[in-house]
């Protein structure tokens, strides 16, 4: 028996609820997909627009890095255009702070975006199984109550696969949409901790650049 027969059968003595189950894990699976290439697209994308606008933030040349960060769709493009656009008006380095904080807010819901559905989904996977075990041993109690002696066996053991495979089902899809939403939530907090590094990084290389400028005031005189 290959694997197809192996999950056909399956389905044929796990009853209705298998079908609901494998669909919303199916769905769960699809948005784990996107999620996972949004995200290490939104990561390596971070960090190929970083090695360019680090060394010029290092020489203080902010105004070629602005035009980087114009032509990249990134999320840290976002977060420094926002600080890079307030350093010719802002006076102090809180300004420019809270200016790239109101960016992270709007930034970090996209990085999030759908990655709570697993949990839930995984929640309401396992009750399902829950759900569709109990149906399967109410039969099964049914079946050794109410049927003929020749009949008893053959009906117990079809309501304890249905039970059991609901069980197992359900198990195995919200271990599955589990073990999704802790990678996303892992690899989603990551970049998120890259950005604020980014920010105090840039923030550091404003005040820095001010100094010297500063500096260089005073020696002229």
């Amino acid at each position: 028996m290959n694997a197809f027969d192996v999950v056909v059968n399956f389905f044929k003595q796990g009853g209705f609820f298998l079908y609901p189950i494998a669909l919303i894990w199916i769905i769960g699976l699809v948005i784990a997909v996107e999620r996972f290439v949004y995200l290490m697209k939104a990561g390596s994308g971070n960090k190929r627009l970083w090695a360019q606008v680090q060394p010029l933030f290092e020489r203080g040349e902010f105004a070629e890095a602005m035009e980087l960060t114009k032509g990249s769709e990134t999320s840290l493009s976002q977060v420094l255009h926002y600080g890079m656009s307030r350093i010719e008006t802002a006076r102090r380095r809180d300004d420019i702070e809270k200016a790239m904080e109101e960016s992270l807010i709007e930034v970090i819901p996209n990085l999030e975006r759908r990655t709570h559905y697993l949990s839930a989904l995984a929640n309401i996977v396992m009750l399902m199984g829950l759900f569709g075990t109990v149906l399967g041993l109410i039969n099964a109690f049914a079946a050794v109550a109410q049927a003929n002696p020749a009949e008893k066996a053959s009906l117990l053991s079809a309501s304890i696969s249905v039970a059991m495979n609901n069980t197992a089902l359900g198990l195995l899809s919200a271990i599955t949409l589990l073990l999704l939403h802790l990678f996303l939530e892992t690899r989603t907090t990551t970049i998120v901790d890259s950005l604020e590094v980014a920010t105090v990084k840039f923030l550091n290389a404003v005040s820095e650049s001010h100094q010297r400028a500063a500096a260089a005031g005073g020696a002229g005189r």
